[in-house]
């Protein structure tokens, strides 16, 4: 591949809702321009893509994956991003890396909450937008009901630009409004020029032209005071008018063309490509990227050659084979291989080997990459997110937002031995997927991996195994319960044992009473010597061995304060090991007289949900033992719902909420504090412990 120059160059982001058509639609746009031989289908696993084992398997994008391919003297960068919301991740980074967002939906079922996402997401990351209606030959399509569905939605932006005309529900040619022509397709999506609609070919077309063609002179009138001029004077405009634009409107974030495609008749993809390159800004056109200085200064960072290297690593591969590999966004000057550059992140070096384009998995060496390209580079250390520049100029983009993980799982190796590969390999898999987390929980010591969803962390085990050799268990997390005490209680605990030779004796009073403490607190209050200070330490190290088991459910006991009184010796019998031994004793005893009582874990519960869901939700968490604290609007019609809940009740909430709300919610739980246990559990939560040990 040679180097571009810097307008000839389209970074297009394809998201949307799981099954929309994305994959599919890139597949045809690859075939089409000759970057590919075969046509693949997804069903199949032949798509260019969808390479990975899991994605072929399961048929569905897993991860955002890069095809580059040169057509018209243009060089196109599509990442195709996963629809599943389990990851939601490879989505923010396939946008981040793009400067236009193609947002696919289906001609058969609409704008669905995957669409809202991906358009959300734009937005949020100021990135150009572009609709393209999937799906167009399905015998239930319905193009017309679907372009109205996106104008209720998105508002008045979206202008559309390529429609099909329809006779006794066959799409009888393609109509580009731009060019005011109309196109048929042979079997092999090859365009011939035909006779522009009549009323005869479509009841009522001609009205739906001229609403069309209304539709779009109003939105180009919108980008400029002249053409508005223009447009209120009823002149039409010309087609490099209505070119300029929707370019410049899209650019401005002020229209989202919509064109209609079939990827798999592969009607309309010619056209598409066609707005690629004449609606589509290129990385010099899009606003410039905001930075932070050495002094956290914000400076602009234009897409500019000649300025000093600055580039972003936005998303990491983790291959078993090749080793780390790093999908990097050139922002400005220009990456060659063999080089130098500031990790800022960092502040570290990192040298730079070897540079590829990607066509899915197909690697081609280039010696450098100027800015507004996307390259990959191998075994660099640099992580997702990271800034590498250039040492002269020292900078930091912003990093990118995740979601929070959500769902956990705990972790064991299936085969005795695989512990150490476990930790190593899933740290390969934490640097690919910033949301998935996987640390041990100090409470319960089981390994607890975290993710977005079921799916998520099943397509993770399932990765370990195919590509690192490691397989695992994923289970249900223990609730890391815990034990105390609700009144004062004086024991006595006596270790007396004789067996031949010296004896063992030891001897002592505590009072144990409740108090406000992770740990034991441990005090002393023993009169005239009875016993010695030389075992006081005996005393407390029992103590502290003994709180690590409670007397319910073997559960780590908290708030217990321990005072020593009384006690006796024997000069020669007592030893430090027959004193631990006699607080033990006292402990366990003093412990069932004390009215011990289980705990639990509850959190702080953040739910952002569509107000539509509010009163489902709250019944639910009243369903969970929650109590609602309160609910605030936050905007675009979703509510905030806070409520402290139990931790025990919350493992299932994420697919619970998603299935709810069909995607819309999300939701955030942090450790607040521990309650009471019910007692109406208590006999539950014992037999559980006691099943695990």
């Amino acid at each position: 591949m040679k180097n571009y120059d810097i307008n000839k160059i389209k970074n297009i982001a394809f998201a949307g809702h799981n099954g929309s058509g994305k994959t599919s639609l890139a597949e045809a746009l690859l075939y089409k321009a000759g970057a590919s031989d075969r046509l693949g289908k997804t069903a199949d696993g032949t798509t260019v893509c969808d390479y990975d084992a899991e994605e072929i398997k399961r048929q569905i994008s897993i991860g955002t994956s890069l095809a580059a391919f040169d057509y018209n003297d243009y060089q196109f960068n599509i990442l195709d991003t996963p629809g599943l919301f389990d990851f939601a991740a490879e989505m923010t980074e396939g946008i981040r890396a793009s400067d236009t967002v193609l947002i696919t939906v289906s001609a058969k079922s609409g704008v669905k909450v995957g669409t809202r996402k991906a358009y959300d997401e734009a937005v949020k990351q100021g990135k150009s937008k572009m609709f393209v209606v999937t799906k167009i030959d399905d015998k239930d399509a319905n193009f017309f009901n679907v372009l109205t569905e996106l104008k209720t939605v998105f508002g008045p932006t979206v202008c559309p630009v390529v429609v099909p005309v329809i006779s006794g529900g066959q799409i009888v040619s393609y109509v580009n409004l731009i060019e005011m022509k109309a196109y048929k397709y042979d079997s092999k999506g090859n365009a011939v020029e035909t006779d522009m609609p009549t009323a005869e070919i479509s009841e009522k077309f001609e009205y739906r032209i001229e609403g069309l063609v209304a539709a779009v002179s109003e939105a180009v009138a919108e980008t400029s005071d002249e053409l508005m001029e223009k447009f209120f004077e009823g002149e039409a405009f010309t087609q490099k008018e209505l070119i300029d634009g929707i370019h410049d409107g899209m650019n401005r974030g002020i229209i989202t063309p919509v064109i209609c495609t079939s990827a798999t008749e592969l009607c309309a993809i010619d056209m598409l490509l066609k707005e690629f390159e004449l609606l589509l800004p290129a990385p010099s056109e899009v606003h410039a990227a905001e930075a932070y200085t050495a002094s956290d200064d914000i400076i602009e960072v234009k897409c500019d050659e000649s300025a000093p290297l600055s580039a972003y690593v936005f998303k990491t591969i983790a291959d078993p084979f090749v080793g780390k590999m790093s999908m990097i966004r050139v922002m400005s000057g220009k990456l060659s291989s063999n080089s130098d550059v500031m990790n800022s992140l960092t502040g570290t070096t990192e040298k730079i080997g070897k540079l590829y384009k990607l066509c899915g998995k197909k690697q081609t060496e280039v010696s450098s990459a100027s800015a507004g390209e996307i390259v990959v580079a191998s075994k660099i250390t640099a992580n997702t997110g990271a800034t590498l520049c250039d040492a002269s100029k020292v900078i930091k983009f912003p990093e990118m937002e995740f979601p929070r993980p959500c769902y956990s799982m705990a972790v064991k190796a299936k085969a005795q031995g695989d512990e150490a590969k476990i930790s190593t390999s899933i740290q390969r898999l934490t640097e690919e997927d910033p949301t998935l987390t996987y640390v041990q929980d100090d409470s319960t010591k089981e390994q607890i991996l975290s993710g977005l969803g079921e799916q998520h962390l099943e397509v993770a085990a399932a990765k370990l195994k195919g590509k690192f050799g490691v397989d695992i268990v994923l289970s249900v997390p223990k609730i890391a319960y815990k034990e105390t005490i609700r009144k004062k209680v004086k024991v006595e605990g006596k270790h007396k044992k004789q067996s031949g030779g010296h004896g063992q004796y030891g001897h002592v009073w505590i009072e144990f009473e409740p108090c406000v403490s992770d740990t034991l607190i441990f005090e002393e209050k023993v009169f005239g010597g009875a016993v010695p200070k030389n075992y006081f330490p005996a005393v407390q190290k029992g103590l502290e061995d003994s709180v690590k088991k409670g007397v319910l459910a073997g559960c780590p006991v908290v708030g217990l304060k321990a005072i020593l009184v009384d006690g006796s010796y024997h000069p020669v019998d007592s030893s430090e090991m027959a004193f631990k031994t006699a607080a033990s004793i006292a402990y366990k005893e003093g412990l069932r007289q004390a009215d011990p009582v289980m705990l639990e874990p509850i959190g702080t519960l953040k739910v952002n949900a569509p107000d539509e869901n509010t009163g489902d939700i709250m019944g639910e968490l009243n369903k969970r033992r929650g109590r609602v604290l309160g609910m605030e609007p936050v905007g675009n019609g979703i509510t905030l719902i806070q409520a402290e809940v139990p931790q025990r009740e919350m493992h299932d909430f994420a697919m619970y909420l998603r299935q709810t709300t069909r995607g819309m919610g999300s939701f955030s739980l942090d450790f607040e504090r521990y309650e009471q246990l019910p007692a109406t559990l208590l006999a539950e939560v014992i037999s559980a412990n006691a099943a695990e040990e």
